[in-house]
């Protein structure tokens, strides 16, 4: 099978290539850019199978399929989930959502493998369809202040100013830079969806940590780590072992 991958963040690419050569599955090639994937394409044959983020250094991968007509199969890799499931599954594509599952990649590769033979003619892609409903949510706009109860008055807290998010006794608080914590009327979940996930990491099921406020990182028992905050040492927060590679990669 010839594969490439096309993703703007290498640590991304590098776990991508270790993933599928785990499969047996060997990436002959990895470019970063819409610029580098059109040069490319120009003067290579076109693969089996292509791996392809949607947003690039460059703007959106899109741009590819405007000027070439490409004549691959596509995996799409996004980490804008939401979005990725209503524009994808309403064009029967497949997509993996980052950080990519192992398990995940395994199924979409079989998937590829058992429609693309000669009973299964190639599916063509209505990239214009997936654009519309993808690149508004690409450019939107973070949370980026929350409003909170202080007695009889209203609290604004920015989320820079928020060095974690916890949940506790079934409530979510924001631990903010000023070493105090404010009770939110939402849940981890959902503060998944509104924070920037460059800033943001989901540690465990209890944290979300603030990249900006991280004062120490320290081995843990059992292959976990701990993350010490500025302002709030009297949180225990623990990146689980599952997400310790991803986490590692998000620092990057």
């Amino acid at each position: 099978m010839n594969v490439i991958i096309i993703e703007d963040e290498k640590p991304a690419a590098r776990r991508l290539e270790r993933m599928l050569a785990q499969l047996g599955i060997r990436s002959g090639q990895t470019l970063h850019s819409v610029e580098e994937s059109l040069a490319w394409f120009q003067d290579n044959p076109h693969p089996d199978l292509i791996f392809l983020d949607i947003q690039l250094s460059d703007g959106l991968s899109f741009e590819i399929f405007d000027l070439l007509e490409i004549r691959s199969s596509i995996i799409f890799t996004t980490a804008f989930d939401e979005y990725a499931l209503q524009a994808f599954k309403l064009n029967s594509i497949d997509y993996l959502l980052k950080p990519i599952d192992e398990d995940e990649l395994k199924k979409a590769v079989e998937k590829f493998r058992s429609q693309n033979n000669a009973l299964n003619p190639k599916m063509t892609i209505d990239f214009e369809d997936i654009k519309k409903m993808l690149v508004n949510p690409i450019e939107r706009e973070y949370k980026k202040r929350f409003t909170v109860r202080v007695g009889q008055h209203l609290k604004i807290i920015h989320a820079d100013d928020v060095e974690c998010f916890y949940s506790e006794n079934k409530g979510t608080y924001a631990a903010t830079s000023e070493g105090r914590s404010y009770l939110l009327d939402t849940t981890l979940e959902q503060l998944e969806t509104e924070l920037p996930p460059k800033i943001f990491f989901r540690a465990s099921r209890k944290y979300i940590v603030n990249i900006n406020h991280i004062r120490d990182i320290i081995s843990y028992t059992n292959s976990r780590l701990q993350i010490k905050l500025n302002r709030t040492p009297e949180q225990e927060i623990i990146v689980s072992r599952e997400r310790v590679r991803d986490f590692k990669l998000w620092l990057e």
